[in-house]
């Protein structure tokens, strides 16, 4: 199921180097954006690395790790990957020939293998999944690979496993400062001025399409949400803010991950906790975020080479976190 939702997302997408090109948002995941941790190298690289270590000659695995500055000397067998684990290029020859899953070794969990090395996170512990159905999904982005190299923008999830289980625990409490601090400026609740008249279109929009998922969050939280004619929004209630937080506050790790990623592709954590509270599907949440621009597109044609890279990105960025999110609950196939 997520591969082929996933597949589906990436159809549109012709160009390798696509990213490149796409708009920085205002949005941003904090999960993602910070460097190495202070306790080891600082990089803006990860490196698969399939050669044994001398001090562990009997751990054949892959992990994926930080260069160090005397790394051209090591005597290793590695390709680097960008730690965005989205850009266009090709990274090192696909280097193994059958991906499987297997069950931890705590018998907590489930890991990914690479012919019969066990995938690892940037400090070298072993990728532990907490569902066999994610596991399984991320071994498929692997065995989607080319022989002729790895493409680590068609491994969305993969992205945000390493996210939740190394970045996550460390910079938590950032990341749910940086989601409450947008959360005044949430792409709801800034609304068109209705006695304009070259915005009634997109008012009228509005009240159609974001008015029942204001009024669910209300329901859901127990204030009532304030909209604002204003590009910079105003400022919500102390108590609808709290009670946001309180909700990051219980999440896991992966759900944190999810709830941050999806975030950051829409400008707005309500629209993310909707998909998290199973309020929106995906293709409801890509109809709310893109409201506006559609209006335009209809009104004066797409762009190509623009709106419609933007549309492939975002198919992305909503279908791998919602997947991801459904994928890492235990309970998700009951």
């Amino acid at each position: 199921m997520a591969a082929s939702l996933l597949n589906k997302a990436l159809k549109p997408i012709k160009h390798p180097n696509f990213l490149s090109a796409l708009r920085s948002l205002n949005f941003s995941s904090i999960a993602t954006a910070h460097g190495n941790p202070s306790d080891g190298p600082s990089s803006s690289s990860f490196t698969f690395d399939n050669a044994n270590n001398n001090k562990e000659k009997d751990d054949n695995s892959i992990y994926i790790k930080p260069p160090t500055s005397n790394a051209s000397t090591e005597k290793t067998t590695s390709v680097t990957m960008p730690m965005s684990f989205m850009t266009g290029s090709i990274v090192g020859k696909r280097f193994y020939e059958k991906v499987t899953t297997r069950e931890s070794d705590d018998g907590v969990g489930w890991t990914v293998m690479l012919d019969y090395r066990t995938l690892k996170t940037p400090s070298k512990r072993p990728l532990k999944l907490p569902t066999l159905a994610l596991a399984k999904a991320i071994a498929a982005e692997w065995e989607y690979q080319q022989t002729d190299g790895i493409r680590p923008f068609t491994m969305p999830l993969m992205k945000l496993a390493c996210t939740a289980l190394e970045r996550v625990p460390l910079t938590r409490t950032k990341i749910i400062e940086h989601l409450m601090k947008k959360f005044d400026q949430d792409l709801v609740f800034c609304r068109a001025p209705e006695d304009n008249t070259l915005m009634a279109g997109v008012h009228a929009r509005q009240v159609e399409k974001v008015d029942p998922l204001l009024s669910w969050l209300n329901s859901e939280f127990g204030f009532q949400p304030i909209v604002y004619s204003s590009f910079f929004g105003g400022k919500q209630g102390e108590g609808l803010s709290k009670a946001v937080e309180n909700l990051l506050k219980k999440t896991d790790d992966c759900e944190l991950a999810a709830i941050d990623a999806l975030a950051a592709a829409a400008h707005s954590l309500v629209i993310a906790l909707g998909i998290f509270r199973g309020k929106l599907q995906i293709e409801e949440a890509i109809e709310l975020i893109r409201l506006e621009e559609d209006l335009q597109v209809d009104k004066w044609g797409l762009v190509e080479g623009g709106h419609d890279v933007d549309i492939a990105d975002l198919k992305v960025q909503i279908s791998s976190a919602t997947v991801f999110l459904g994928l890492s609950r235990k309970n998700f196939f009951h």
